[in-house]
């Protein structure tokens, strides 16, 4: 497709071709065998047999990024693991989407504060397209979140000129503090500074 990026004219045939290219890249997600906490277990449970994720063309979990699109980063990321993070996204061939999954991998979750150690949103690594706030998000979340990033596929420009559509959230939850939300993070103030100490020893 890099040829013919975003270089054809706006016309309703080049659209069309849009469409059926956004279908098949939505159709098919292949997410990346990638836990990092406790937040992968509810992973797991989305692509077993009771939630069955395949209904959706994203079961097909991959073992390598290099055949995979959809990066789900569940868990924790702490400062060592958010680089790990970092070289598999480089990995991944385009297109790919990345799923932020969990309150901790949102906007570091209970560790915000006084985790020294955590990421405070691993949207300051790789690119977020839809967060699934939760601790752990239940497997119905991962789900709700997987369509809507397949929404935002589907309004993509792939061959043909001009801005891109705007997705249709119809039947989708996109109210902030549930699936899919369309602004960045949102974080809490920095903590004060400590005090000086007073008296303090040469």
């Amino acid at each position: 497709m890099g040829l013919f990026e975003r270089s054809l004219p706006d016309v309703q045939l080049f659209k069309i071709a849009d469409l059926a290219v956004n279908w098949g890249r939505a159709s098919s997600l292949w997410p990346m065998t990638f836990g990092i906490a406790c937040c992968a277990i509810e992973m797991m449970a989305v692509g077993a047999a009771t939630f069955d994720m395949d209904r959706f063309g994203a079961g097909a979990f991959r073992a390598t990024p290099r055949q995979a699109d959809l990066m789900i980063v569940a868990g924790t990321v702490n400062a060592k693991m958010a680089l790990i993070v970092k070289r598999l996204w480089d990995q991944m061939p385009e297109p790919k989407y990345v799923m932020a999954m969990g309150a901790c991998t949102v906007g570091g979750g209970p560790y915000w504060k006084h985790g020294y150690n955590v990421v405070k949103g691993i949207d300051k690594f790789v690119p977020v397209d839809v967060h699934v706030p939760g601790c752990p998000p239940r497997p119905e979340a991962i789900i709700e979140g997987v369509r809507f990033l397949q929404r935002k596929i589907m309004a993509k420009r792939v061959l043909a000129k001009g801005a891109e559509g705007t997705p249709d959230f119809t039947g989708i939850s996109v109210s902030p503090g549930t699936v899919g939300i369309l602004e960045p993070t949102v974080r809490m103030p920095a903590p004060p500074a400590a005090p000086a100490a007073e008296g303090a020893r040469a």
